[in-house]
């Protein structure tokens, strides 16, 4: 019987089966498609640079889009934003496939299309990898990450060699349509899929807000900005044997492209490998050391390839290549998951995308402009010592162990009643919290402040200052602003069980008569009578 959590119970849950398997029939279509687009552009041109921007033309538009598309998912219905996700791809392989049985294509308008889907790819991954925390409970959520990882390198295994198959008997404009066809499984399992959804009782957060409020939450948080700067690191370092390996096989091994499609059948095997084992290897050691054997071992592969003439030898580096990398980014992946609550989830995971695949489309055109400067065993050797760096990285900026922090709402605002008349665009809303606190509790006071600053400019205040008073030095005063009241309502609607703690130990040290008085006000400017808000009539006195 599999355990709760583990990677066969998630098959329990109907929703999530249905969903993985549909996107494995997307994965192997997608696959096969890049090997077919790879392959064509070293038939169109000789250009090695040329033939690395295929990889650029698939990760720059996730770099460039994935914090709009991460901004759609945490204000739409995810599933209806993978859904014209999923139909924009359709559409565009389709076109595809006629130019290229037509004999139409040429280098850049390949690209110009493989960008295209590499458009659709980065609306539709915040989405679907946010759903994830809503298909399955926070303690399965690491195996259903692991699980997709494991079913995308399946597919990896056995898409990249049907693929070079398929491209040496029928051509590239066959995997071009088989990668169409593949699109159908996972839209009819979108269309088949309906999420409960919870209601809000605020309106929808415009879209500039959204932005910065995911720009801000992530600026504001430390432990995801070690992740991102990691994955980017690894992005612009490990693209280089992807990019760089159709010429590697050409070159250096002198294959075809079923050798190509054999070896990235050996990369996505040791991947599901990676995946399999990246259980085991969370309960066994900490993140940190296990990020830096991804990045060792992600070099020693890339320095045997650049040495290698014997294919055996190189389908091994890349088996050891797989493994680091499903290991080092799926666990990039559940790091930002585990440690961001789920209104600003998808703009967390798009922004990883965005420093990851990023790296990936600066790293292809670097290492592609390189190997024609100083040969692609020159430009991957340089590419495995950056790896190396990118390991050192972690003695000076350690990643997170996966903590227990209860991300979930706290749910204890209550909006207070008010005297005015105000709408939920008035504003602007200035905060201001009394404390008294003892001279011998100063120091405990202002570390606690700290991590207050941070929890509330993380969640959308603004110009956060702390006062002392002059002739009562016990005095302390907390003033922040926000733009409307409805901000306001959903900044305190942000808080999250683990800030509770904040909220807790700034209570103890509160030593006044009284609790903690918090002064809501509303910023006027000389203005005339009637502009102004009219006093709410009670009969019951505040």
């Amino acid at each position: 019987m599999p355990k709760p959590g583990s990677l066969m119970g998630l098959f329990k849950n109907q929703t999530f089966a249905m969903l993985w398997f549909a996107s494995l029939a997307s994965n192997f279509g997608g696959l096969v498609q890049a090997v077919g687009a790879a392959w064509m552009m070293t038939e169109l041109t000789s250009s090695e640079s040329m033939v690395a921007l295929v990889q650029t033309s698939v990760t720059l538009p996730i770099m460039v889009f994935s914090l709009i598309a991460g901004v759609f998912a945490d204000n739409f219905d995810r599933r209806k934003v993978m859904l014209v996700a999923q139909g924009f791809m359709f559409v565009v392989s389709i076109v595809l496939t006629v130019l290229a049985l037509e004999g139409l294509l040429s280098p850049w308008l390949l690209l110009s299309f493989t960008f295209l889907i590499g458009c659709g790819t980065a609306l539709h991954n915040p989405s679907w990898q946010a759903s994830m925390g809503d298909i399955v409970s926070r303690d399965e959520l690491p195996a259903a990450v692991s699980l997709n990882s494991m079913g995308f390198n399946i597919m990896r295994s056995v898409g990249p060699a049907a693929g070079g198959a398929i491209v040496a008997i029928a051509g590239a404009a066959a995997a071009f349509a088989v990668n169409a066809a593949s699109y159908v499984a996972i839209i009819a399992a979108l269309f088949r899929w309906h999420p409960a959804t919870q209601p809000s009782t605020l309106p929808r957060e415009p879209f500039g807000s959204a932005f910065q409020a995911g720009l801000r939450y992530v600026a504001m948080s430390p432990n995801l900005m070690k992740v991102i700067l990691r994955g980017f690191v690894f992005g612009v370092s490990a693209v280089a044997l992807q990019a760089l390996l159709p010429v590697v096989v050409r070159d250096n091994l002198d294959g075809d492209a079923l050798v190509f499609g054999t070896l990235l059948g050996c990369f996505g095997f040791g991947a599901v490998v990676g995946a399999l084992v990246n259980a085991e290897l969370r309960a066994r050691f900490h993140n940190e050391l296990i990020v830096r054997i991804g990045f060792a071992g992600f070099a020693l592969s890339s320095f045997v390839l650049a040495v290698s003439s014997w294919t055996m030898l190189s389908a091994a580096a890349l088996l050891l290549a797989g493994a680091c990398w499903v290991v080092s980014l799926s666990l990039f992946n559940v790091t930002m998951q585990m440690s961001t609550p789920r209104w600003v989830v998808g703009r967390a995971l798009a922004l990883y995308q965005t420093g990851t695949f990023g790296g990936m489309a600066i790293g292809s055109w670097l290492w592609g402009a390189l190997s024609e400067t100083i040969g692609t065993n020159g430009a991957l050797t340089g590419a495995a010592l950056v790896l190396l760096g990118g390991a050192m990285i972690g003695f000076f900026l350690p990643l997170p162990d996966f903590g227990q922090l209860n991300l979930n709402p706290l749910n204890r605002f209550t909006e207070p009643p008010l005297r005015l008349d105000l709408t939920q665009r008035s504003g602007p809303i200035m905060i201001m919290v009394d404390y008294e606190i003892a001279q011998e509790d100063v120091q405990e006071f202002l570390a606690t402040m700290t991590l207050r600053r941070r929890i509330r400019i993380r969640d959308g205040a603004q110009q956060w200052a702390l006062l002392r008073d002059l002739e009562n030095p016990d005095l302390w005063t907390e003033t922040y602003h926000v733009p409307t009241w409805v901000e306001y309502i959903r900044h305190n609607q942000r808080r999250t069980q683990s800030d509770a703690e904040v909220t807790e130990k700034l209570l103890a040290l509160h030593k006044g008569p009284t609790p903690l008085h918090v002064h809501r006000m509303i910023e006027r400017q000389t203005v005339t009578p009637l502009d102004d808000m009219p006093r709410v009539i009670r009969d019951d006195p505040l």
